[in-house]
């Protein structure tokens, strides 16, 4: 794991769900300099948080009016899962510098603590001080959940999410996500859907292999998907979205390739959100 040793002491700043701009002009030495190594460094973090269940890891990064939420509740981030020591047997992390954020898939396949976890942390433009953490823990009770299920179907797309030569745009890839997103509430919508197409929902899948596997299965219809928060990473050709799935709290993230959407993982909170 990879440790932060250093920080720039800076006020924090809003978060915004288009590019971070501060409200006052940085000093030349506190220009924005987010960047992947940094950011990847910031995922370590925490990483080794969750695998110590040791917040304080995290925090040391934080901001002084950092934010945390489980679940899209807010919560005391020094009882919530990160206070948890959790096995990790599964990590991936995109990585957007325009936004200064990451998003993190976590899998523990530990019979004592299966979770299949998801988290965007966003920061200042610095990258350097941590603005807000949001978290969703998906465990049982939730939609369609088997972690290790959903461990040996992630497992077996390692190396199919990396980088992409002939890159999209930011605004492509998110459109492919939005365009998905939007058809839950509107069976007109025309959604890029490439083929093969791997659909991770829980512990369901619904590839098997062939080269003609599609994640055109079929939606629920009259669903308002609403609140989106976006992370996109346009080396890996990814975007990540928590949004209100109905009323329930969600993830789904994307993985673009020249336009079409080729992967799909889903995290569902299913549970009574209010009560742990």
């Amino acid at each position: 794991m990879l440790a932060l040793t250093t920080l720039l002491a800076l006020l924090p700043l809003p978060l915004s769900l288009a590019a971070p701009s501060p409200p006052y002009p940085l000093h030349p030495r506190q220009a924005a300099t987010c960047t992947r190594a940094l950011l990847r460094a910031n995922s370590e973090v925490y990483l080794a948080a969750q695998t110590a269940g040791n917040p304080s890891l995290l925090t040391a990064l934080a901001s002084p009016n950092f934010t945390y939420t489980e679940d899209f509740v807010a919560r005391n981030i020094k009882t919530g899962t990160l206070a948890t020591a959790l096995a990790l047997a599964h990590n991936r992390t995109i990585i957007d510098t325009t936004q200064c954020a990451t998003y993190t898939e976590i899998i523990s396949t530990d019979p004592k603590t299966q979770r299949v976890i998801g988290t965007q942390l966003r920061y200042d433009p610095t990258g350097k001080v941590l603005v807000k953490a949001e978290t969703l823990v998906t465990r049982e009770g939730d939609w369609a959940f088997n972690a290790t299920q959903t461990f040996g179907y992630a497992a077996k797309e390692d190396g199919l999410w990396g980088e992409i030569a002939a890159r999209d745009s930011r605004a492509v890839i998110r459109a492919a996500g939005d365009a998905y997103l939007d058809l839950f509430n509107d069976a007109s919508v025309v959604v890029p859907w490439g083929t093969p197409c791997h659909r991770l929902e829980g512990g369901w899948y619904t590839g098997n292999g062939s080269a003609t596997d599609s994640c055109n299965v079929g939606v629920p219809s009259g669903v308002a998907i609403t609140n989106r928060r976006y992370v996109i990473d346009e080396v890996l050709g990814t975007v990540d979205a928590f949004v209100t799935f109905g009323s329930r709290p969600d993830s789904h993230e994307f993985r673009v390739e020249g336009g079409k959407i080729r992967f799909v993982h889903t995290l569902t909170v299913m549970r009574n959100v209010t009560g742990y």
